[in-house]
């Protein structure tokens, strides 16, 4: 096979694949994980079960797929709603709109709970998925928060790195609440008020006088 029809095949692949990702997981927001059928997402696809069985050999497969997909998703949302670097009004408001479309996906945040669970066992499928999750959103969060201190719309004398695990914990806090509560946790008001609260401590206009020898968490 040409190297021209190699690649072409693999794009045909790949768009395969994205298309019955994200089949599953508008199926499994929706429907729930537990009532999604493998033949259903198939159907949905517009391809055989064979066909995607080619794709996840198993439902599991695909249930961690869609996990891939809804971070994706999320940080894409920050990406595209914070708006200028260092802008910390915008990175505020696209974290609210990140809670926004999880609750407009709640069978996705049951997923979420129950993977983050079983992400706990290193031996877990999961674990590595959760794992580079945490790394990368909290990294990502602190290089922005960094930015914004550095343009003036943050305190500098906060350990950023700090806020951005704070703000990861309280999110996936609530939603293990919301899910406990049987849904009835406002999920979408904790985060705002957390986020509003957070706001105004990092406001430069509540810089310490003296920065301190050593920067303080929040």
């Amino acid at each position: 096979m040409s190297e021209s029809r190699r690649r072409g095949s693999y794009a045909v692949g790949r768009r395969r694949r994205d298309r019955i990702v994200a089949v599953a997981a508008e199926q499994f927001a929706t429907a729930g994980y537990a009532h999604t059928s493998m033949a259903r997402v198939a159907e949905e696809a517009g391809i055989t079960a064979t066909g995607l069985l080619h794709h996840f050999p198993s439902k599991q497969h695909l249930l961690l797929a869609v996990a891939q997909h809804r971070f994706d998703v999320a940080a894409a949302l920050v990406d595209s709603a914070a708006g200028a670097e260092g802008d910390a009004d915008a990175l505020f408001e696209a974290l609210l709109s990140v809670t926004r479309r999880f609750v407009a996906e709640p069978g996705l945040i049951e997923l979420f709970v129950t993977l983050s669970a079983e992400a706990a066992d290193p031996s877990s499928a999961a674990h590595e998925l959760f794992a580079a999750r945490y790394e990368r959103t909290v990294g990502e969060l602190t290089a922005r928060f960094r930015a914004c201190a550095r343009g003036g719309s943050l305190r500098a004398d906060v350990d950023h790195e700090v806020v951005a695990r704070e703000c990861v914990a309280v999110s996936d806090g609530l939603q293990l609440q919301w899910l406990l509560s049987g849904r009835r946790t406002d999920l979408l008001a904790g985060i705002e008020s957390h986020l509003a609260r957070l706001r105004e401590t990092l406001s430069p206009a509540n810089t310490a006088e003296r920065a301190p020898a050593r920067r303080r968490a929040v």
